[in-house]
């Protein structure tokens, strides 16, 4: 039996959401989706287009926050913003919150006249998500993120950007949730998050428990698919020799039975 980890799960389904895109530019923000998106580089999807998450183009694929290798192109911030607006490009980002219609929070937490907590503001996510396929990574799966009605809409989901007519709608595409107990999508009746697959050891009862709205699930959900022999090699001796992996989804003793070392 393949010996795994819940963080190596979580790399592999990340893969998975970037192995369709083709050549397009990949925008991964934080260490799992960086992680995820090297791997599908250096395995379903070749043609993915990587930067050092600063201001170069890779031609290689390094270790996480190694110095760049090989590097084949320049995109200073302002033209990020370009490529933001009119290029082909597949953004995940995270998530305080996520509600039943794909919207996301990482503005504030409260009213927004008077806010309890204040978190980044919503930067790029409005223009992520009315411009680019966007997804989202969610390192710890709960009620406190997955919640009915998010307090400000930072991400917009396809049910609001319709609403908000063409301009909005024309290009809106939430690809994926990954969390640290499944996959979903938005693609539930009336544009409501769907359960795709729960990750080994993760069952459907878990998944409702730490949710705050109702899912659609489907009769029978899949399990998330184990890494594969190549990918685990790709992962633990090119991508994350240190195993940084593991401090952002910790072992579970119950189904990461030799964890990567």
């Amino acid at each position: 039996m393949t010996e795994f980890s819940r963080a190596e799960v979580c790399a592999a389904a990340i893969a998975d959401a970037f192995k369709d895109d083709g050549e397009i530019f990949a925008s991964p923000m934080g260490m799992l989706p960086m992680l995820g998106v090297r791997l599908a580089k250096l395995t379903s999807n070749p043609d993915l287009v990587i930067s050092d998450g600063e201001s170069l183009f890779l031609g290689g694929v390094p270790p996480l926050f190694a110095k760049a290798d090989v590097v084949e192109g320049w995109i200073p911030f302002r033209r990020v913003f370009d490529v933001v607006a009119y290029g082909k490009r597949h953004v995940m980002m995270g998530a305080t919150q996520v509600d039943k219609h794909g919207n996301q929070n990482i503005s504030a937490i409260g009213d927004f006249a008077q806010p309890k907590r204040q978190l980044l503001g919503s930067r790029g996510a409005p223009g992520n998500t009315v411009n680019n396929r966007t997804s989202y990574w969610v390192p710890k799966h709960n009620t406190r993120v997955f919640v009915e009605q998010v307090d400000i809409v930072s991400g917009v989901g396809p049910a609001r950007a319709k609403a908000a007519g063409p301009g909005a709608s024309k290009y809106n595409d939430i690809h994926r949730i990954v969390t640290n107990l499944g996959v979903f999508d938005v693609k539930g009746a009336d544009d409501t998050v769907r359960l795709l697959s729960v990750h080994p050891g993760v069952t459907v009862d878990e998944v409702v428990e730490n949710t705050g709205f109702a899912l659609e699930i489907p009769t029978d959900v899949p399990v998330t698919r184990e890494p594969t022999e190549s990918e685990l090699m790709i992962i633990r001796n090119v991508l994350d020799p240190k195993n940084l992996r593991d401090r952002e989804v910790p072992p579970v003793a119950s189904t990461d039975a030799g964890a990567s070392k």
